[in-house]
């Protein structure tokens, strides 16, 4: 059966967008208040999707592996087991997106903020390459 892709698809175009804002922004000389404004704005939007690509890359798995594979395993293997099935191309790399992503979730400081919107600029692109992964192979 094939997955719906549209929230994954969605969630990656509106990242796009607020990443090309925050660039568009910083070219200009607005206040600071503004630019973190936009900032956190793609840090929200890095927050959800991440978690749209996970759950999808977790469907995935459950449909075309098993979910006997996947039920209950860390996220780690859960990585693992995309990487072994070509879906993404580095699992360090993305559970470095998932320590940013809980950082997002339990404190809020500058320092993390700038650490997790360096690590969305980087994200996009591996959603990206999820997406286009899953869409493949979606039948």
């Amino acid at each position: 059966m094939a997955l719906n892709l549209d929230s994954l698809k969605k969630s990656i175009e509106s990242l796009t967008r607020a990443l090309q804002a925050s660039s568009d922004v910083s070219t200009l000389a607005l206040p600071e208040n503004i630019q973190e404004t936009i900032r956190a704005g793609v840090i929200q939007n890095f927050e959800v999707c991440y978690e749209q690509s996970w759950k999808m890359m977790k469907r995935w798995l459950e449909e075309n592996i098993g979910s006997s594979y996947v039920d209950g395993v860390t996220r780690r293997e859960l990585f693992r087991l995309a990487f072994e099935n070509k879906l993404i191309d580095d699992v360090d790399r993305w559970m470095d997106f998932h320590k940013s992503r809980n950082e997002t979730s339990h404190t809020y400081d500058q320092g993390t903020a700038e650490e997790v919107f360096s690590d969305a600029e980087l994200f996009v692109t591996d959603a990206d390459f999820l997406l286009q992964a899953i869409e493949a192979r979606n039948d």
